[in-house]
């Protein structure tokens, strides 16, 4: 694996293979006091991130240091960015100054991709950590790893992923990744939430969240993403939550076994009420600390199995 820009890019054995390091690092690491491995001992990691991040910025920055990387981060407004240099020319900057992997956080859609094309034959490798309302790989590939801890193997398995579909990475990551992974999605939004085409997608579409949550395996809340939304996509705050909030009512449609996800940062009160949050139903922070793993186990496949020799 040469760079992760998109889930388009895994077969399933690939994906497979991912979260299976991702289980065995997080195996390796239970109960030890000082969670370091040697793995990644002289790679140089940088993240670059031109949009406002915590979990993916943060559990980046601790799965390279768990792995012995030496990670450097990069923001818009402290760099030459700030000056008016191009996405190229700090890309190739960082290239020339050692970087074997660059990870992008970026809100134009594709942006990552470039990066590659203009890194290519540098030998430095590209980690897509949300681009635009493009994809966001390393979530899906997180969420995968929650599911299989809390469901098993996903093939069969009815995952609902509910709300603003339309200006959602996080969303289009997980349908190709769980279709891959052999699961059923539905999609359950407002028309309007919706993105155009979506019924190319292989997923089935719904306008109706009570009708769908008794025959789900999982659902994953998505945050209605206002700073997107230039025109009104619903009528209110309060009657999207009537009509697409996951309040306790709702948990209880849930069959017994059934998970509750989402990527973060919440909006609690509208998508998700606080006390489904905090439910042991929800497998809010278990994504979280899956992020750190399953990062862990994005890099180790790009630095340390031979990288684009593979």
């Amino acid at each position: 694996m040469k760079h992760l820009l998109s889930t388009l890019d895994l077969d399933a054995a690939t994906a497979t293979g991912l979260l299976d390091t991702a289980a065995e690092l997080k195996a390796t690491l239970l109960g030890r006091e000082v969670r370091k491995l040697p793995t990644l001992r002289g790679r140089t990691v940088v993240t670059m991130f031109y949009e406002s991040s915590t979990r993916t910025r943060v559990s980046f920055e601790v799965a390279g240091k768990w792995m012995s990387a030496d990670v450097i981060n990069v923001s818009a407004g402290g760099s030459s960015v700030g000056k008016g240099e191009s996405l190229r020319d700090t890309a190739l900057t960082l290239s020339a100054a050692g970087a074997d992997c660059v990870i992008l956080r970026h809100p134009a859609s594709g942006a990552p991709q470039r990066l590659a094309e203009w890194l290519e034959g540098t030998g430095t490798g590209v980690v897509n950590a949300g681009d635009g309302m493009h994809e966001h790989p390393t979530q899906a590939l997180l969420d995968a790893a929650t599911l299989r801890e809390r469901l098993g193997e996903l093939a069969g398995r009815r995952i609902g992923i509910v709300g603003d579909v339309l200006h959602s990475r996080v969303a289009r990551s997980n349908v190709h990744l769980l279709r891959t992974l052999g699961a059923d999605v539905v999609l359950v939004a407002p028309p309007t939430l919706l993105p155009a085409g979506v019924e190319h997608w292989g997923v089935t579409v719904s306008h109706e969240l009570d009708a769908e949550l008794p025959t789900s395996d999982a659902v994953m809340m998505l945050r209605v993403q206002a700073e997107r939304m230039h025109g009104a996509f619903f009528p209110s705050a309060r009657e999207y939550s009537i009509a697409y909030g996951l309040n306790e009512a709702r948990l209880r449609l849930l069959p017994e076994h059934a998970v509750v996800l989402h990527p973060g940062p919440m909006l609690r009160g509208m998508e998700i009420a606080p006390a489904v949050a905090d439910s042991s139903r929800a497998a809010i922070t278990q994504q979280v600390s899956n992020g750190v793993h399953v990062r862990m186990a994005v890099l180790y496949h790009l630095l340390a199995t031979g990288g684009g020799d593979e």
